[in-house]
């Protein structure tokens, strides 16, 4: 069991690490370096200036706004403070960032710039417990007279005296932190109903990273992108978990409109995303494809058979033959590394996906160009990670072994269940629903799974969203989903067949690829909902989900399907903050239309 937390691996890399480059951040398009040292002190600024203010142990902050080295800096001076850090997308509405402060007794919230420091005044006035918004960016707040409000850079000044009066005073609050102290509340996904906020110590979260770092290490050279927010558990793990490991240094992308560019200009050795951003690396490749010269078409028609040969080889745990060495030599020169040099991940040794399933179809491509995503498997209770593929062991359609700190068991009914250090320590004010997940020690993950006979975990699906068709045949609809996706015309896909006689699937047009095909076949339209509803486009839709019928059981493929005539949005309900589909709310919105479809 470890003994260390956050704090004291934070002041160890100070130390340690010094003037060596911590964290990037691009500012007007330069990208500004800040060092351990120049790190450690905006922590122990911000820690004081806080507890000057009044923070106390125990108490709650929040955390509002997009990735920003201050959401760090803000992030370890509450644990410092041996107070609990609660991250909050900055996608979240007025009334979504009240129930998040409401539901974690939240007394201070950090906010990134006027946007979001106008949603917390909104509402207030229903929340007795909060006594300040602190404010990154005052641009626009100037003017603001509401006594709440005060700037990051006075809390700070105010640490900075405080700092100067008790010398010592800052490191001695590492050592009253204890591995059992709750560290962060992270918020879950509120797929199926309001989130809950899982309560993770410091033992938790080292428990995880100290096991994935004896399967994959990372090491201070290496430089990661931080993409997803920070609120989320992944992007946690890599952007703090995991750098008080290793000492790596973490770039942050200006948004996720620039992220490509970006990438291209830092070159990151690691990088984690979710299946969407993957598929659209992928779909972005395709369609520039159609316009390229037709040499370079005729390159690439040749070399991507030749990298999936070797991909095979790979996944099959066979050498790779020399004259298919040779060939592959021959496709990197002339395709892969400029593909990869495109994407920004030509340096690139470890690729993650994680958060949903990602189909087969996007991995084999990138494992062709010679980008090895793995798979990995893990959730907010668990700290994170719970397996992830290793080495070169990463055949596509499983998640790798699990972490051998954790134990795994399959239940009766196939659902996974895990016990270990890493377990999370409950849900905030919530002993019901914590009462219900763990069980004699052992999480309920709510996942559908099977252990192969290499000790390969392999997820079928949420349990709640397997369908049962009116013959009794069980099917798992996010591998057809997946498939459905990997159209370069198809953004969501949803398939319905609960208790139905067949299935049936709503779609998502990919609006951009959609566009543009449109646009070269001569079709008119203004908006999203006039080509969902053009015959010609509901005809090039029904091409795409023939080509995955063709690859499925009957029982399996979609007999009818209806496209959208709005995107969905997280604003609307219809998907969480990192993009998961609500099925139930989509099933409920969208219920004339299903019913239509099976003759109702």
């Amino acid at each position: 069991m470890t003994s260390d937390t956050l704090p004291k691996l934070f002041l160890d890399n100070a130390r340690r690490f010094g003037d060596r480059v911590a964290l990037r951040e691009k500012d007007l398009g330069i990208w500004k370096r800040i060092t351990w040292l120049d790190y450690s002190k905006h922590v122990r600024h911000f820690c004081l200036g806080l507890m000057e203010l009044g923070l106390n142990r125990g108490d709650t902050v929040s955390i509002l706004g997009d990735n920003c080295p201050e959401w760090l800096y803000a992030d370890l001076a509450i644990q410092f403070a041996s107070a609990i850090t609660v991250g909050i997308y900055q996608t979240d509405t007025a009334p979504q960032v009240h129930y998040i402060l409401d539901n974690s007794d939240s007394r201070y919230i950090v906010v990134r710039d006027q946007e979001q420091a106008d949603k917390v005044l909104e509402v207030k006035s229903d929340l007795p417990l909060l006594t300040r918004i602190i404010v990154i960016d005052m641009k626009g707040l100037r003017h603001y007279e509401d006594p709440i409000i005060i700037s990051f850079d006075q809390v700070e000044k105010l640490g900075e005296r405080v700092a100067s009066e008790k010398s010592g005073y800052f490191e001695d609050l590492a050592s009253r932190t204890m591995p059992k102290d709750i560290a962060l509340i992270v918020y879950t996904s509120g797929t199926t109903g309001p989130p809950k906020g899982a309560m993770l110590s410091h033992l938790n979260i080292l428990t995880m990273t100290d096991a994935m770092f004896s399967k994959e290490p990372f090491f201070e050279n290496d430089s990661l992108v931080s993409s997803l927010p920070l609120c989320h558990v992944a992007e946690r793990m890599f952007s703090l978990f995991f750098q008080m490991r290793s000492g790596h240094c973490i770039n942050f992308a200006e948004g996720i409109d620039t992220l490509q560019e970006d990438l291209a200009e830092i070159s990151p050795t690691a990088f984690l995303n979710v299946p969407r951003i993957w598929e659209k690396m992928h779909s972005n490749i395709m369609i520039k494809l159609q316009d390229a010269f037709w040499l370079k078409r005729w390159i690439f028609n040749r070399s991507i058979p030749i990298g999936e040969r070797v991909a095979r080889f790979r996944w099959e745990g066979k050498g790779v033959p020399v004259h298919w060495k040779l060939l592959y030599a021959m496709a990197y020169l002339a395709m892969f590394r400029h593909l990869r040099k495109k994407l920004g991940l030509l340096r690139g040794r470890l690729f993650y996906t994680g958060a949903a399933p990602l189909s087969p179809e996007v991995i084999g491509f990138f494992h062709a160009i010679g980008i090895w995503i793995k798979e990995s498997y893990g959730m907010t209770e668990m700290s994170g990670m719970v397996s992830v593929q290793r080495g070169d062991d990463i055949r596509p359609g499983n998640v790798g072994k699990v972490f051998d700190e954790i134990e795994c068991k399959i239940a009766r009914d196939g659902e996974i269940l895990l016990k270990g250090n890493s377990v999370f320590s409950g849900y905030y004010q919530n002993p019901k629903a914590t009462a219900e997940a763990v069980r004699d020690g052992w999480f309920y993950t709510g996942d559908v799974g099977e252990i192969d006979e290499k000790e390969h975990l392999l997820i079928k699906d949420r349990k709640k969203d397997i369908i049962i068709t009116s013959g009794g045949k069980n099917i798992t609809p996010s591998e057809i989903e997946n498939r459905l996706k990997f159209s370069l015309y198809i953004k969501e896909a949803i398939v319905i067949g609960d208790r139905r006689k067949f299935l049936t699937a709503l779609i998502q047009l990919e609006l951009e690829n959609v566009s543009n095909w449109a646009q070269s076949n001569r079709i008119l339209f203004t908006t999203y909902k006039s080509l969902a509803r053009n015959e010609q486009i509901y005809d090039l839709i029904k091409e795409e989900v023939g080509e995955v019928n063709r690859v499925l059981a009957n029982v399996e493929t979609i007999k009818k399907f209806t496209i959208l005539d709005k995107e969905l949005d997280h604003d609307d309900e219809e998907l969480t903050a990192t993009m998961k589909v609500r099925r139930a709310t989509v099933e409920e919105k969208f219920s004339d239309l299903i019913e239509k479809m099976y003759g109702g």
